[in-house]
């Protein structure tokens, strides 16, 4: 509960910064124009996420006749969830991963890569499938596009004030203070308020991963094993690469284009050290480590 609490506060910051700015850029019509723009793309994106993210990645759906125990382990998994079984796809990819997509729960499909499917034991692959099957419970698609509507109409807001600048049209000179503070306050605000908005829209994406994490963990009921796939994927990532849209990075379980140290912030998933730290101590919680 503590992890979709804080995803709700930090989309109430986000939605703080986009008022904030569009009073100060484009007032209430700025803000409306700004939100339904990015509105538009964002449903576009939400309605057809699935086709387009499989589409991306060359994914193809595996049939039951062509593996029965892997359609028998996400049904379980899916019924433990409370959810409908999703589709099950298989991504050509070297590199271990996985990710679920889809607008819902009763729209929505999970993909494995070939990479995974070799590496991970059955019970960490479970426990990987439990983690995705969490964030189609948790509806995770629709929290990243509500995050990424609110952070686009942000840009979009700072665009106007970006040209209103440019062709000395900013609503500073129109009431007559065109001083260098204000034009350095501006410019200010065009740098500064995008990253400020990535970083929060980065941070709700590491939230719902502790929760995806948490929720999984307690549908497979082994979080040891989905520590265990964690650790494994993430030693691979570093010597598979694999050509990801920067866009889609967010939807794998372990980010597929890696970064360290001050990287950490603008990385769309929390350390892997620190994800295992959590299992571990759930487990404990749930008397699967002493």
């Amino acid at each position: 509960m503590g992890y979709m609490i804080r995803s709700v506060l930090l989309l109430g910051v986000l939605t703080g910064l986009f008022l904030f700015v569009g009073n100060l850029v484009g007032g209430k019509m700025g803000m409306t124009i700004a939100l339904i723009m990015a509105g538009i793309m964002n449903f576009i994106a939400y309605w057809f996420s699935d086709k387009i993210v499989l589409a991306m990645y060359g994914a193809r759906e595996i049939t039951e006749e062509e593996a029965p125990w892997l359609h028998r382990m996400v049904e379980e998994l899916a019924q433990r969830a409370n959810i409908p079984k999703p589709r099950i796809y298989l991504v050509p990819m070297e590199q271990p991963n996985a990710f679920a997509t889809g607008r819902g729960p009763g729209h929505s499909a999970v993909a494995v890569t070939a990479g995974i499917l070799q590496l991970l034991d059955r019970d960490e692959l479970r426990g990987v499938l439990a983690h995705e099957l969490a964030h189609i419970k948790n509806r995770d698609v629709l929290v990243a596009t509500m995050a990424a509507t609110i952070a686009g109409a942000i840009s979009y807001l700072v665009n106007m004030l970006q040209w209103a600048l440019l062709f000395g049209h900013s609503r500073n000179e129109e009431e007559g203070n065109n001083n260098p503070l204000s034009i350095i306050g501006s410019i200010a605000l065009i740098i500064i308020t995008p990253i400020i908005a990535m970083i929060i829209q980065l941070a709700i994406s590491r939230a719902r991963e502790y929760l995806a994490d948490e929720t999984g963990a307690k549908i497979s009921g082994d979080p040891l094993a989905l520590a265990r796939a964690l650790e494994k994927i993430h030693n691979y990532v570093y010597q598979i690469p694999a050509e990801v849209n920067q866009g889609t990075a967010h939807l794998f379980i372990e980010n597929p284009l890696k970064g360290e140290g001050i990287w950490e912030l603008f990385s769309t998933h929390p350390s892997t050290e620190k994800r295992i730290e959590r299992l571990k101590e759930l487990a404990r919680k749930m008397g699967r480590l002493y």
